[in-house]
C-alpha cells in the first residue's frame, strides 16, 4: 500500500491532494502572508502543485458519474490553489514594478 502511494506511476487522488495542499501551505509560510516577501523559493511550491494537479487529471475517468464529480471537484480545487500560490509569487515583483516606475 505504501509502495503504491510513492510510486508515480499508479494513480493516486490522495497524493495529489497532499502536493496541493502541502504546498500551499509551504508557499504561505514562504511568502509571510501578509507582508507578501519576494522570493523565488516559491517556484518549488508551485512546481509541486502542478504535478498534484496532473496526478488528479491522471484518475478523471470516461464516463460521467459522481467518482468523475469528485475528481472535477479536486480540480477546481487545484486551480484555486495554485492561483493564490502564483499570486504570492508574482504579487511581489508586479508591486515592485509599479514603485519602480
Amino acid at each position: 500500500m505504501i509502495s503504491r502511494f510513492f510510486n508515480p506511476r499508479c494513480r493516486s487522488l490522495l497524493r495529489g491532494t497532499l502536493l496541493v495542499l502541502l504546498s500551499l501551505g509551504v508557499s504561505v509560510l514562504l511568502s509571510h502572508f501578509p507582508d507578501n516577501h519576494a522570493t523565488l523559493l516559491l517556484i518549488f511550491p508551485t512546481l509541486a502543485a502542478v504535478a498534484g494537479t496532473i496526478d488528479h487529471l491522471r484518475c478523471l475517468r470516461t464516463p460521467w458519474n459522481l467518482y468523475h464529480g469528485g475528481v472535477l471537484l479536486m480540480l477546481y480545487m487545484d486551480l484555486m490553489a495554485l492561483s493564490m500560490i502564483l499570486f504570492f509569487l508574482l504579487y511581489p515583483y508586479a508591486l515592485w514594478l509599479t514603485h519602480s516606475v
